[in-house]
Parts: C-alpha cells; sequence; structure tokens
C-alpha cells in the first residue's frame, strides 16, 4: 500500500510508492551519460584558461600558477552579474530587477580523477573551509541577501565538466525554496516552541531505522518525506541557522561526513550523478527576522539523480518516490 507522507517543515506532501520498490541495482542499471572527455580548463597547468582566481590555497607564492591544492575562479558564464542596481520595477502588473549577483566555482582538486567519494578527509575538510571563507567574503557585500553553495556531479545532475567542482551563487533576493523553510521553521517553533530540525535529528537517532551515519557533530540520515530515492540530509547536532558559524572541529567532523556518505552512494548506486545543496539563513535578515537564530538550523540536502521529474510532480507539487527511505537508510549502511 503506498504511503503519503508530510514534510514537517514545509507542509509538502510526499507519495511513497512501495509497490514500485526498487533495489539499489536496479536505479544503478540504468546506463549513466558520460561527459566528452578532451581539455580541462580546472586541472592544474590551465590556470590560465580560467578566470583570474579570486581564492586559492598552495604551495609558495604566486597567483593563477600551478602547485594549487584548491581553487576559486568567477564562473566564465555567470547566472548573475556584480554590477546592477538593486532595486525592483514594475510594468503593469509584472515586476523585475536588474540581474545583480555573484557567481563563483571552486575547482576542488589539481587532479581530474579526484572526487568526493576518493578524496581523504583533509581535502574534504579544505573545500568545507574553502565554502566557509567565501561565504564571509561574499556576505560583506550589503547588496546580497542570500548565498547558495551547491554541487553538480555529472551530467545529468547539470554539471558541464566532470573535473570536481561546487559553486557559489549570490542573489538580492531570498529564494522562494529557502523562504518556505524559513515560514516553516518559525511556524513549528511557534506551536512548539522547539526547532523542527532539532527535534527531526532526536527523533531519527532515537529511532535509527532511517539513520546513515552519525558523527561527533552531524548526523546524516534520510529524511522521513524523502522526495528521491537515497535523498540524504546532513545536520549540524549544535543548534545554529547560521553555516558561517562552523567551527574547525565540526569541519572536521562534516568531512567524517561527507566521506562516508559520498563512498557509499558511490558504492551501493554505482557512482551515480546528484546534486547537494547547503541551506542557511539568509545573509542579511536578522533585523528583519529576529527569531530566525532559534527557529532555523542549517542543514545540507543531497539529491541523487536516479528518477525523473515528470508531469504528476509539475502539475502537483507532489513528488513519487519508489524508494522507502527506511529502506534506503540500511541499505547505505550496510
Amino acid at each position: 500500500m503506498p504511503e503519503l507522507r508530510k514534510d514537517p517543515i514545509i507542509g509538502r506532501w510526499v507519495i511513497i510508492a512501495t509497490e514500485r520498490a526498487k533495489r539499489p541495482d536496479d536505479f544503478s542499471k540504468a546506463e549513466k551519460k558520460q561527459l566528452k572527455k578532451g581539455f580541462c580548463p580546472f586541472c592544474e597547468g590551465n590556470e590560465d584558461k580560467t578566470p583570474p582566481e579570486i581564492y586559492a590555497v598552495r604551495k609558495g607564492g604566486g597567483k593563477n600558477t600551478s602547485n594549487w591544492k584548491i581553487r576559486v575562479v568567477p564562473n566564465k558564464f555567470p547566472a548573475l552579474s556584480p554590477e546592477g542596481e538593486v532595486r525592483k520595477k514594475e510594468i503593469g502588473i509584472y515586476q523585475y530587477m536588474d540581474g545583480v549577483g555573484k557567481h563563483e566555482v571552486i575547482i576542488e582538486s589539481p587532479k581530474h580523477y579526484k572526487s568526493l567519494h576518493n578524496m581523504t578527509k583533509r581535502e574534504i575538510e579544505l573545500i568545507i573551509e574553502t565554502y566557509k571563507k567565501r561565504y564571509l567574503a561574499l556576505k560583506l557585500d550589503e547588496k546580497l541577501r542570500y548565498i547558495l553553495i551547491f554541487k553538480n556531479y555529472g551530467e545529468e545532475a547539470g554539471a558541464s565538466l566532470s573535473h570536481s567542482h561546487s559553486q557559489i551563487i549570490a542573489t538580492p533576493i531570498v529564494p522562494k525554496r529557502v523562504s518556505e523553510e524559513l515560514y516553516g521553521a518559525r511556524y513549528y517553533f511557534n506551536e512548539n516552541r522547539s526547532c523542527v530540525f532539532c527535534d527531526m535529528i532526536k527523533q531519527e537517532k532515537r529511532h535509527k531505522e532511517r539513520l546513515v551515519f552519525d558523527s561527533e557533530h552531524f548526523l546524516a540520515f534520510t529524511p522521513y518525506a524523502s522526495r528521491f530515492p537515497f535523498e540524504v540530509w546532513i545536520l549540524p547536532k549544535r543548534h545554529t541557522a547560521f553555516f558561517e558559524t562552523i567551527t574547525q572541529e565540526e569541519i572536521k567532523s562534516l568531512s567524517k561526513t561527507f566521506k562516508f556518505v559520498f563512498s557509499r552512494l558511490h558504492s551501493v548506486l554505482n557512482d551515480p550523478p546528484y546534486n547537494y545543496i547547503l541551506h542557511t539563513a539568509p545573509a542579511s535578515m536578522s533585523d528583519k527576522w529576529p527569531t530566525m537564530e532559534y527557529d532555523y538550523h542549517w542543514h545540507i540536502e543531497i539529491i541523487p539523480k536516479l528518477t525523473k521529474v515528470a508531469g504528476f510532480e509539475w502539475g502537483t507539487g507532489f513528488y513519487i518516490n519508489p524508494m522507502k527511505p527506511e529502506d534506503a537508510a540500511r541499505y547505505l549502511r550496510e
């Protein structure tokens, strides 16, 4: 019998279609598109083929030279431009504004074959440290209200290059998806006087059936109302709305969690394409939303691209998931 499950944060309903239940092999058998091989501008030695770097960690001095461990460059084809005016304009009932913002690429390794599943914990730590540094730098720009860190892995997930990289896009408005979480978390807090994400951590630790990995400072689990097969969320155990407050000890713990989760996704699902998104509180809304520090909780959502969103999903907002999150968690644990 299928189940309808309700997301406790934004109230979205998901159909867990148990009669369509599949094993991991059923997903991994699907033919995976391969990105075209050839010249890679992100590989070490090709630094002059990218826009001039914004930030880098390298051995010795220099800039835009080799011997680096991680680089950050402006996106060559940015979604938004740093120039323009942040002001809403109107044409009748329609509103628009200049496409102001920042779009950066984090090149995560000088080696083309490196990915999260085969990186060392220290290499992953360096990626997370770079996320924090770039977030803090972008947060200084008062025009930017939201900073999204995300990764597309594999062509089906939107990656145009196979070299491991993630991206940061900073926008002058708070995205609708994030606003829904903010409102849902505040409503839950007003009703229960507790953080919905903290309560999720408590319940997942108590029941354990959706638990994937439990580190010192983070919990990885398949959410109760998972939208997609093998969807995994990673939540910090310390309550905070702001990713940029992550400590060095928490970075090490998150690195360990990443290493476990992405290694398991790689082995269980035969190197699937995926997206992950880091949701954190808006960069400049504490004055307009004074309770945000108490009712919101930053987190990471990992979404393997194993099924397609089709007409029913687009028409209703429902998602149909053929894999029970409890089963997905068990496969990833075992």
